[in-house]
């Protein structure tokens, strides 16, 4: 894969907003707008494109491949306090994927005037292009988007006991055959949600609630322990159903070891007697004849 030099592309940005009188404003967000964050040949330019008139970029999508030969790009529209943005994420035949967001000015003021920048942009920014000082006086970015919050406790017990409800569908879609679905379950719910979350608390607490995790689990094999990585590791198996049985005990004893300690550290309760009664019944299910008709 070619890919173009930062500058390049940057170079190109920048000339070609100047010559389209529309674009007001042209700005970088995310990693390559932050020196901290490290960027490699697959790194998005996320550009967001500040307009006085939506039409011209929504009624053809032609203007995309002014920077180079389309592979594919997907779009959709979202509304913001009843203002569009319009999203467009584009991969060039060179392997530069450029994600667009276009908007009205409006918009970008209602931006400036709040308390807090949106998260894209507090993760970094950087002005390509500001035909009318729009950008002025706009907060300075703090890179504290997206940091989890120190839990309640009414927010800590809930995921704990939607946790352990969720490895009953697991158990029952095995005993079943139904791989998609105990998949789904195991790997959707309780490892990208549930058990990630209580990672992330986890995490904060050696780190003093200021670290940003990576979106769905991104980085964090840099970021925990090599040990806990392992056990994490050892919950992802191919399709034999012995073998997604135990990553399902794997994963059910990883939860109850982060768990336990974050439960510790707050000062909140483990639901140890809910653990130990789904525990048995997770066993039960293993052990249950596929031909049974009472459940002992």
């Amino acid at each position: 894969m070619n890919q173009r030099h930062e500058p390049s592309v940057l170079d190109r940005l920048v000339g070609w907003s100047e010559n389209q009188e529309p674009v007001r404003l042209a700005f970088l967000t995310s990693t390559r707008a932050n020196d901290s964050m490290r960027t490699d040949i697959l790194s998005d330019y996320d550009v967001e494109l500040v307009v006085s008139d939506l039409a011209p970029y929504i009624e053809s999508k032609a203007w995309l491949s002014d920077f180079g030969d389309l592979l594919v790009f997907v779009g959709e529209k979202r509304l913001e306090d009843g203002l569009p943005r319009h999203i467009y994420m584009a991969i060039y035949e060179d392997g530069t994927k450029i994600d667009f967001q276009v908007y009205p000015t409006t918009l970008f003021r209602r931006y400036k005037e709040a308390p807090a920048l949106p998260g894209r942009l507090d993760v970094g920014y950087r002005i390509l292009l500001d035909k009318d000082g729009l950008a002025n006086g706009l907060a300075p970015f703090t890179n504290t988007a997206h940091i989890p919050a120190r839990p309640a406790e009414q927010e800590y017990l809930p995921l704990a006991q939607e946790f352990w409800w969720e490895t009953t569908y697991v158990a029952k879609n095995l005993w079943r055959d139904e791989l998609m679905f105990a998949r789904y379950n195991l790997d959707v719910v309780i490892k990208f949600d549930l058990l990630r979350r209580m990672l992330e608390w986890y995490l904060e607490l050696d780190h003093h609630w200021a670290l940003r995790p990576g979106i769905y689990g991104k980085g964090l094999k840099k970021l925990v322990a090599p040990e806990i990585w392992s056990e994490l590791e050892a919950t992802f198996v191919g399709p034999r159903s012995e073998d997604n049985w135990e990553a399902l005990f794997k994963t059910t004893a990883l939860f109850r070891k982060i768990a336990v300690r974050v439960a510790e550290e707050l000062g909140y309760d483990y639901p140890a007697e809910l653990d130990e009664r789904v525990t048995n019944y997770l066993q039960k299910v293993q052990r249950l004849d596929k031909d049974a008709e009472k459940f002992a």
